[in-house]
C-alpha cells in the first residue's frame, strides 16, 4: 500500500512539474507578445496544468492502446498510422474544447466557432501530440526495461539452479566412497571387538549424514557451521587413520562469523587427507587456517605430504575443480583460489572471499 502511494504522489509530481514548464513557457510568451503587458500568472497556468492533469488521466488509457495495437502492427505502417491519428484527434478535440470552454465564459457567439478555432490554431497545440508519442516512448522503454530485469532475473535464477545442481552433485561424490571406507572401518573395530570404538563412529556417521541433509539446498553457510560439520567429518577420518592423522585449526573468532558458500571446506580437507596423509608411511598434519585482512576472509588448507613439483600441471580432482568454478560464478574476480605445493613438503590451497558477516 505504501508504494501505491509513492508510485501516485511521483506521478502526481510529475505531471505537476510539466504543468509549471508549459505555464512559464506560455506566459513568457504572451508577455513578449503583449509588449510587456501584465499578464495574470495563475490565469495563464490553469489551463497548462488541466492540460498536464488531462495527459495524467489519459497516459495509462494511452498505455493500454499501445498494448492493444503495438507501433510493429502491420509492418508498423498500421500501428504508427493509428497511433499518429490517435494522438491528432486527441489535440484537435482538446484544443477544440478549450475554444468552447473559452467562448462560453467571455459570451462570444458560437455561430464563430469554427472561425476562431481556425484563426487562433498555431503552433503551440502540436505538443498534444508530442506528450502522446512521449507516452508511448515511455512504454516501450518500460516494457524493454521489464524484459531486461526478467532476462536478469530468469539468469539469476539459473545461476541459482547451476550451483545447486554442482553442489549436489559434490555431495553425492563425496557420500559413496567415504560411506564405504567409514563403514569398512567400523567392520574392522567390530571384527576386532573394539565394540565401543564401533558405536562411536556410527554415531559420528549419524550425526555427520544429518548435518547434511538438513543443509540440502541452503547455498550459504556461516564459517562457523561449515566448520561444525568439518569436525564431525574429522572425527571418522582420525578414527580412520588413528595417529597417523592430526589436525590442526586456527580460526579468528571474526571469521568464524563469516558468510561462505555450502561445502567450501570439506572437499579440500578431503583432498589434503587422500593425497596427501593417505600414501604417506608415518603420521601426517592437516591445518585448516581461517582470518579477516583487508577486508577479505582468507582460509587456508595445508598438509605436509608428498606435494607434487611445482613445474607440473598440478591435477586438479573433482572437489577442488568444482571449489574454483562456484568460486568464479558466486564472487566474479573477487573469489580467488590459489594452489601452492613442493615436493615433499605438502599442498597449500588457499581461499580469499570478500568479508561478509
Amino acid at each position: 500500500m505504501e508504494r501505491r502511494w509513492l508510485k501516485y504522489t511521483a506521478l502526481l509530481g510529475f505531471w505537476g512539474v510539466v504543468g509549471l514548464i508549459l505555464t512559464i513557457e506560455v506566459y513568457f510568451n504572451y508577455r513578449a507578445e503583449m509588449n510587456g503587458v501584465a499578464v495574470a500568472f495563475w490565469d495563464v497556468g490553469t489551463p497548462q496544468f488541466i492540460r498536464a492533469l488531462m495527459w495524467g488521466l489519459m497516459a495509462p488509457l494511452i498505455l493500454q492502446a499501445r498494448e492493444k495495437m503495438p507501433l510493429s502492427r502491420g509492418h508498423w505502417f498500421g500501428g504508427v498510422g493509428f497511433h499518429f491519428c490517435f494522438s491528432f484527434l486527441i489535440m484537435a478535440d482538446f484544443y477544440l474544447s478549450r475554444m468552447l470552454f473559452g467562448m462560453l465564459v467571455v459570451g462570444d457567439p458560437l455561430s464563430k466557432f469554427w472561425q476562431m478555432s481556425l484563426n487562433n490554431f498555431y503552433g503551440r497545440n502540436i505538443i498534444d501530440m508530442a506528450f502522446y508519442w512521449a507516452v508511448l516512448a515511455f512504454g516501450f522503454s518500460n516494457e524493454i526495461y521489464q524484459k531486461y530485469r526478467n532476462e536478469e532475473l530468469r539468469s539469476a535464477q539459473l545461476e541459482t539452479r547451476l550451483i545447486e545442481t554442482e553442489l549436489k552433485a559434490l555431495r553425492q561424490q563425496m557420500h559413496p566412497h567415504f560411506l564405504f571406507n567409514t563403514m569398512n572401518t567400523i567392520a574392522v573395530l567390530v571384527r576386532e571387538k573394539k565394540n565401543d570404538e564401533a558405536v562411536t563412529l556410527v554415531a559420528r556417521l549419524s550425526t555427520l549424514l544429518r548435518m547434511a541433509l538438513d543443509n540440502t539446498g541452503v547455498p550459504e553457510v556461516t564459517l562457523r557451521q561449515e566448520m561444525d560439520f568439518l569436525g564431525r567429518y574429522l572425527e571418522i577420518q582420525q578414527a580412520r587413520f588413528s595417529d597417523r592423522l592430526q589436525v590442526k585449526v586456527e580460526i579468528s573468532a571474526e571469521a568464524m562469523a563469516a558468510r561462505i558458500p555450502n561445502l567450501l571446506l570439506q572437499p579440500l580437507v578431503e583432498n589434503a587427507i587422500l593425497h596427501g596423509i593417505a600414501p604417506r608411511p608415518g603420521p601426517g598434519h592437516v591445518d585448516v587456517l581461517g582470518r579477516v585482512e583487508g577486508g577479505n576472509l582468507h582460509l587456508e588448507v595445508r598438509d605436509d605430504g608428498l606435494g607434487f613439483d611445482g613445474t607440473k600441471r598440478a591435477k586438479e580432482g573433482i572437489g577442488l575443480a568444482n571449489t574454483r568454478e562456484r568460486l568464479t560464478k558466486i564472487y566474479g574476480a573477487r573469489g580467488q583460489l590459489l594452489l601452492r605445493s613442493e615436493p615433499g613438503r605438502g599442498v597449500s590451497v588457499q581461499i580469499i572471499l570478500p568479508y561478509r558477516a
